[in-house]
């Protein structure tokens, strides 16, 4: 075989030459018609949102490791949400911190799919869990029950996010099987679990959380777009959905009473007692 400088035929796989030039004009238009990225949150607004809802949480448990469990728990649960938003092209994503409410991780771009928001959805609370190491890691150092009710604390903040009430990210996750089955299913059966959800708040003192889903929810109402513009779930994205949110649920449930259950005597009657007491059940 010998080399030349022929220049050989076209081919059918070869860009032909008028593609060459449109293709960077192509480029430059969709770039010039893509929204500009959103600017993240001022970080002297973020620190004092973060001292903010810091102090609210002390004033309420006096407990320092109490406090420490909430802000690393809630942050790793956003660096979930923002790890799975990048993955699928939805970033760059940031952190926002809300003043005496919590964080949210907010995207730049919509999900392509329904099946990337549940998955969105799934990732924080999924990996919030790790949250729990250092506070499991602890005890075993030092053997203070103080860092099991961190522990316990970073399961029950996910697990509690896993209610199918809007705008926790259980109506994420559980929203587009409903509305799969009917677009009003979606509304009515998120809208009631919500208005339980809040009876619940109150019901356990919790005033502050009943807040701020009553405001959520008034805003859910108001808007008129209750689906996004994405691909709707498949049978099998619809069933999947159901299977992640479950094993997520039971994810958040092992890890709060394998920190209970050390605090009860190694009783899981105990544990689930304590469990109960918490989400005022048997008072």
């Amino acid at each position: 075989m010998t080399e030349t400088n022929a220049p050989r035929p076209r081919g059918p796989w070869d860009p032909r030459p008028d593609d060459i030039v449109a293709a960077p004009a192509a480029a430059e238009a969709a770039h010039a018609t893509e929204p500009p990225l959103a600017k993240g949150q001022d970080p002297l607004w973020a620190a004092l949102s973060t001292l903010l809802l810091g102090g609210l949480i002390w004033y309420w448990t006096r407990s320092f490791v109490i406090v420490g469990a909430v802000l690393w728990g809630l942050l790793v649960h956003e660096y979930g949400h923002v790890l799975a938003m990048n993955r699928f092209g939805m970033g760059p994503a940031r952190i926002h911190v809300i003043p005496f409410f919590g964080g949210a991780a907010v995207s730049q771009r919509p999900a392509a799919s329904e099946w990337h928001g549940v998955l969105v959805s799934l990732a924080g609370p999924a990996f919030g869990l790790l949250a729990a190491i250092p506070f499991f890691a602890l005890f075993l150092v030092t053997r203070q029950g103080s860092w099991l009710a961190g522990a316990a604390t970073i399961a029950a903040l996910n697990l509690i996010n896993l209610a199918p009430a809007p705008p926790l990210d259980g109506s994420r996750a559980l929203g587009p099987v409903l509305a799969r089955i009917h677009p009003m299913l979606e509304r009515i059966a998120l809208l009631a679990i919500g208005g339980l959800v809040v009876w619940w708040s109150l019901a356990t003192g919790r005033w502050f959380l009943s807040v701020f889903l009553v405001i959520a929810l008034l805003g859910h109402l108001r808007n008129a777009g209750w689906r996004p513009e994405a691909r709707r779930l498949t049978v099998r994205e619809s069933l999947s959905s159901v299977s992640l949110y479950i094993a997520t649920g039971a994810a958040c449930a092992a890890v709060g009473l394998a920190a209970l259950i050390p605090l009860g005597g190694d009783s899981l009657t105990v544990a689930l007692e304590v469990a109960g007491r918490y989400l005022g059940i048997g008072r």
